[in-house]
């Protein structure tokens, strides 16, 4: 029992000391120390602070007004009154107005024929075309919902003028015999902030810390120190005390960034913010630690420092597309959707969301929850294998060299005696 106690107390006292050395050699290298603090503290500011408009407003929009008429002027002033667009330029022709997108002064064209009013007095059906750059899905929605919203109200008051009816009351009824009241739910201000901000902040998380943890193994590869990356020392004399403390010098540098991303930046940008704290912490346990081991299941493969930043970034917007957020999970295909469940992030950002968004609990959320910790049970196991393969490499390695280096004294020695 004793013998057995004493193994306990010296593995978590090797598994200190290789955490205290995995620290120091975090804050000594740059490389590392940039994407571990600076990038985890400066981005999620720099993504809130472009998003934090939520909406565009004032899109400026091209009118060509072939009509001129009372009816065009009308619709151009209710037009121009939404808080959305703006009417910025008055062109005779199309040419002139396609010249004005094609600059990027504008990002649309509202353009009246001759016959509008014409055909609106002969009580036929008028048409207004409207053009859109559609390279910006926000500019687009702007220009063509307003455009819808304005056609409405002026059909409506179409509609009242000739239905002959004597009271207010029939004429509401008339142009909206169905009242639909719109209430969103979840993204109440419905801004492209609150939509894609949370996964981006889970997503933040996640890559600046396979590009710390694979540039520093990078780094040990590139300079051919084996022992930087697994020491060979009577303190490494075992697998999971390495991976206990290199992965606990990551988790306690990522709980309190985590708690910076995931707390304080959705509240200083005034972000929905529904998440409980005690629930939100059963979920970024084990999303940190899956993103942990596979940073280090992944490092393993890196060969140079560059190509860590080459990968990583690469796979950034690939993997938010996967998480479902900014496209549809039920239209991602069966073999991109499986892929995607090797990454953490992608039930990370899913469980985050409704969680933040949603008010959802972790009962709620409990599938991705459980495939979290699977993948922090799998790639646990799959770090300790390559880990452990790494290990006997290096001292493969060592053994090689000290043979070699016998070998040499062995034969300096026997030409000394021979001279």
């Amino acid at each position: 029992m004793s013998t057995f106690l004493n193994r306990i107390i010296e593995g978590v006292h090797d598994m200190c000391y290789i955490w205290a050395k995995e620290m120091k050699s975090v804050f000594q290298d740059e490389g590392v120390l940039l994407f571990f603090i600076v990038v985890p503290l400066v981005y999620p500011l720099l993504y809130s602070w472009i998003y934090n408009n939520e909406v565009v407003r004032e899109v400026p929009v091209v009118v060509v007004d072939m009509s001129n008429s009372q009816q065009s002027r009308q619709f151009i002033r209710l037009y121009d009154a939404s808080p959305d667009v703006h009417v910025a330029y008055r062109c005779n022709d199309m040419e002139d107005a396609r010249d004005l997108v094609e600059k990027q002064v504008a990002h649309g064209i509202l353009y009246f024929p001759p016959d509008f009013e014409t055909r609106l007095m002969r009580m036929e059906q008028s048409h207004v075309s409207v053009y859109c750059d559609m390279s910006l899905m926000l500019t687009y929605k702007a220009i063509f919902s307003t455009a819808t919203a304005v056609s409405q109200q002026i059909n409506a008051q179409f509609q009242r003028q000739l239905s002959g009816n004597y009271t207010d009351r029939e004429d509401q009824i008339l142009v909206q015999p169905l009242a639909v009241d719109e209430v969103q739910i979840f993204n109440t201000t419905g801004g492209y902030g609150n939509f894609i901000l949370p996964p981006v902040l889970m997503l933040i998380l996640q890559q600046t810390l396979l590009l710390g943890i694979g540039l520093s193994a990078g780094t040990a590869r590139e300079n051919n120190r084996y022992q930087d990356l697994v020491p060979i020392s009577r303190h490494y004399n075992g697998i999971f005390r390495i991976v206990g403390g290199k992965s606990l010098c990551y988790f306690m540098i990522y709980s309190i960034l985590a708690a910076y991303i995931c707390l304080v930046v959705p509240r200083l940008f005034h972000f929905t913010t529904l998440a409980d704290i005690r629930e939100l912490t059963g979920l970024l346990i084990p999303y940190l630690l899956a993103c942990i081991f596979f940073g280090m299941f992944v490092s393993c493969i890196v060969r140079y420092r560059e190509n860590v930043i080459l990968l990583i970034v690469f796979t950034s917007v690939p993997l938010l597309f996967l998480t479902g957020v900014s496209w549809p999970q039920s239209a991602i295909p069966g073999a991109w959707q499986g892929i995607s469940w090797l990454f953490p992030s992608t039930f990370g950002c899913r469980a985050f969301i409704r969680l933040n968004a949603m008010d959802a609990t972790l009962y709620d959320i409990r599938p991705e929850y459980q495939a979290l910790w699977i993948q922090v049970v799998v790639y646990f196991f799959a770090t300790c294998l390559v880990y452990r393969y790494q290990l006997l490499h290096t001292r493969r390695h060592a053994l090689n060299r000290l043979e070699e280096m016998k070998a040499h004294i062995n034969a300096a020695k026997k030409k000394i005696s021979e001279g």
